[in-house]
């Protein structure tokens, strides 16, 4: 039997959604989730992140971000996209990220596939044109989707154009996190109104 639950009022009072307990996570959904970004770093950096995430905690992301800000160049695609096989082997002993090979290369693919989407629009301009029309609007946990037909349709064009690790559950995720609708629950103080 599922468990659904709505927003949960922290200690100071405030309702959140509830995985945003307290520390890293909380500062995350107050003031970054569901937040627009804006350049093609900051897309490329989330997509990246998403695509790490994949398994693991989102909390595990959040604390090696720095570390993968750093090895990644602050997710300048320019930079990334020479990573070699060298590169990519040195990725592999850094302790301070996920080292995950296939995340690693497609890290560098992606960011490739990025400096070619450059003549088209951009990362970023593609990324919003799948913004849903009908954004949803959780009131529960049970609610909540993990894929859209937009998220989908994103996963499908991006693997179209080179992209990996970019499947629709993934894409939803980015859609939550760059803020294409708002994922917070009805009845979160960060929800807008």
């Amino acid at each position: 039997m599922e468990t659904t639950v709505g927003p949960v009022t922290g200690e100071d009072g405030l309702a959140r959604c509830p995985w945003a307990g307290a520390g890293t996570m909380r500062d995350y959904h107050d003031h970054e989730w569901g937040r627009r970004v804006h350049g093609e770093s900051a897309y490329l950096e989330r997509l990246t992140l998403e695509a790490f995430q994949s398994g693991l905690s989102w909390s595990t992301i959040l604390m090696k971000r720095p570390a993968f800000r750093e090895v990644f160049a602050g997710f300048d695609a320019e930079v990334v996209a020479t990573y070699a096989a060298a590169d990519v082997e040195r990725l592999m002993g850094e302790a301070r990220i996920v080292r995950n090979r296939r995340k690693i290369e497609a890290a560098v693919t992606n960011a490739r596939a990025t400096l070619a989407l450059r003549d088209d629009g951009g990362l970023e301009r593609l990324v919003l044109a799948h913004a849903p029309e009908d954004p949803p609007a959780p009131r529960t946990t049970a609610e909540q989707q993990t894929t859209s037909p937009e998220s989908s349709a994103l996963s499908k064009e991006l693997k179209r154009r080179g992209f990996a690790f970019v499947g629709p559950t993934t894409m939803f995720a980015l859609m939550e996190a760059t803020g294409l609708f708002d994922p917070h629950l009805v009845g979160c103080h960060r929800r807008a109104h």
